[in-house]
């Protein structure tokens, strides 16, 4: 099967999975900031803390739909697009962090993406 042969719905679960995935990367980063000391008291906080509940239940959802993505896509293929969680982390990163994005991002990104449209032409 072509990739243009896959249905919107595939799609979307190649290009939606790492947006999910790179979301969740934000709220680990988010949370890590809310965490208190390496120790049971500080785990126990952790294991309510929200932003990892919803962190978790975004790379849950990923992973779900990740699976019915992989019954209609050869693994060869579909995890090429999981590449794209290097291109989104960091630009989220920028959006949301304000951390700073560099030449040396943009370069990389650019051969993360054509390296994707070597492998699925």
């Amino acid at each position: 099967m072509t990739a243009s042969a896959y249905s919107p719905a595939v799609w979307a679960g190649l290009l939606g999975t790492p947006l999910l995935i790179a979301t969740g990367q934000v709220l680990f980063k988010l949370t890590s900031g809310t965490t208190g000391d390496f120790g049971l008291k500080g785990l126990a906080a952790l294991a309510f803390n929200p932003l990892l509940l919803l962190a978790l239940a975004i790379y849950g959802a990923g992973t779900v739909i990740w699976i019915f993505v992989l019954k209609a896509v050869p693994l060869t293929i579909g995890y090429s697009f999981m590449a794209l969680t290097f291109c989104f982390v960091p630009l989220f990163a920028s959006l949301f962090l304000g951390e700073a994005l560099t030449l040396r991002y943009a370069v990389g990104a650019f051969l993360i993406i054509g390296g994707m449209l070597v492998i699925n032409t």
